[in-house]
């Protein structure tokens, strides 16, 4: 591999570690990492014909990558449950996650982690980031969740069953826990992912269950986490020593204390139910659903704000995957939801959005902060986050993405270039087609026969795709 220099100048530096900026500031990259920081002086730190490129960051601020520990690259922006779950076949998946994870890199994430998703298409993707075949950030990943008959993930009435194209995995015992996690780690994943109860209104693992999952993890080298909504289920991974934990929607005072005491991460994940209630309209959610959400929404607002003054630690996770939080447009966001749900300022949004991300993608102390010896996964951006977090994500403010010391390059159309799952082969309709609403007015509908005839002919030659029977069945509209 070549020897390699970027140095990167006169800009304004936020390190992801909660210091005051450092304006007027260069970072010398020396291949991978950050060999310097501060004042440079070419003659000395450089040497003499290297092979080095600059950046101008000229009223611009220069920050460390962003960490989404919360990101499911193989949801493919879906609409429902079934698309993720069952449909999509998984070589479509593979290749559409594939697609996908480039607009993660573009929108200044340079790490993920991915916290349960189909098959083992996330060991795939994130060996494919490694080896060149993907353009991606640097990733970690679990395989299925792993769930109870009362978790989040058992989608699927007993009747049907738990299809492996699930991304839960049933698992209602703790031997088919232990079982689950050895056949896991020996598939290659970095992190075992626990589904707890969908709304935290009560705990789906025993205490010693998780106990038994987050030890077994540990003790073959792998991270864990977990779907933890209520107090309870929170309260219990923090006593079985799970590395992060997501959401934490309903929190009462005693755990809030555990949770702090503990050092533990906590991902919110909150972009996800914000963008439920706020955007209603647009993403055309029940509105059942909206309300529910809406009254969660409400109880997380006073959840986290206690939780931050109570001193809990605070990573970023965006949940995206989903058409309501589509990849590469909106991961930033969190930290915007970030400091509205919980009170912080900007400057600890960054850390949440950095640094407190580390451990997840398994480079503790290496990644999410700028300094020297660090890895330089770095971000030069068109404006202030201090002053407007919101510039994180607005299109076309992040100027540049370094990854691994070298400066990504995307294609023009990457942000509105969108690939989905859109496999639903059986639709039948999606309203309820009732008499009265079908002839609100009172007057019959023409029938076939009385449609124009080139309209008559389609109808024939699609009916005719079913069986010579069926189009038989037309007769005088062939005519």
């Amino acid at each position: 591999m070549a020897d390699t220099w970027l140095l990167i100048e006169n800009g304004t530096v936020v390190d992801g570690d909660a210091s005051p900026p450092l304006t007027n500031c260069a970072v010398l990259v020396h291949n991978a990492r950050i060999a310097k920081m501060g004042s440079i002086d070419p003659e000395t730190d450089i040497p003499r014909g290297a092979n080095m490129a600059v950046i101008d960051a000229t009223g611009k601020t220069v920050m460390p990558g962003l960490i989404d520990i919360h990101c499911h690259m193989t949801y493919g922006l879906a609409r429902t449950e079934e698309e993720i779950s069952i449909y999509t076949p998984p070589e479509l998946r593979t290749l559409i996650a594939a697609a996908n994870v480039e607009k993660v890199l573009a929108a200044g994430v340079t790490s993920i982690s991915q916290p349960g998703g189909s098959y083992f298409i996330g060991v795939g993707l994130r060996e494919g980031i490694r080896q060149g075949l993907v353009h991606g950030p640097r990733m970690t990943t679990a395989g299925r969740y792993l769930t109870t008959s009362n978790g989040l993930t058992d989608w699927f009435p007993d009747a049907t069953g738990n299809p492996e194209s699930s991304i839960g995995k049933l698992t209602n015992t703790a031997a088919e826990m232990v079982d689950e996690i050895r056949r896991q780690v020996k598939a290659g994943v970095d992190l075992i992912k626990l589904a707890d109860s969908p709304y935290g209104d009560f705990q789906a693992f025993t205490n010693d269950e998780m106990k038994v999952c987050a030890d077994l993890a540990h003790q073959l080298g792998k991270k864990i986490t977990i779907h933890a909504r209520g107090a309870a289920e929170v309260r219990a991974a923090v006593a079985a020593g799970f590395d992060h934990i997501m959401h934490g929607n309903y929190l009462d005072d005693p755990t809030i204390e555990a949770l702090a005491e503990s050092g533990i991460p906590l991902a919110p994940t909150q972009l996800f139910m914000h963008h439920i209630v706020e955007f209603a309209e647009i993403s055309g959610h029940r509105r059942s659903i909206v309300d529910a959400t809406a009254r969660m929404n409400e109880a997380t607002m006073d959840s986290l704000h206690r939780a931050y003054r109570g001193g809990v630690k605070f990573a970023m996770g965006t949940d995206s995957g989903f058409a309501t939080v589509p990849y590469g447009q909106f991961h930033a966001r969190e930290l915007e939801i970030l400091m509205l749900y919980t009170g912080m300022p900007a400057v600890e949004a960054i850390q949440a959005g950095t640094k407190h991300g580390a451990n997840a993608v398994n480079l503790p102390g290496d990644v999410g902060v700028l300094a020297e010896g660090k890895l330089a996964d770095i971000l030069v951006v068109d404006g202030d986050p201090l002053a407007d977090i919101r510039v994180l994500y607005t299109p076309g403010k992040i100027t540049h993405v370094v990854l691994n010391g070298v400066v990504q390059t995307f294609p023009e159309d990457i942000r509105t270039r969108f690939i989905r799952n859109n496999y639903l082969p059986h639709e039948y309709g999606w309203e309820l087609l009732t008499y009265e609403r079908v002839f609100e007015g009172g007057e019959l509908p023409k029938t076939q026969l009385d449609w124009p005839k080139d309209m008559r002919a389609d109808v024939v030659n699609d009916v005719r795709k079913y069986g010579k029977a069926a189009a038989q069945a037309i007769g005088p509209a062939a005519e």
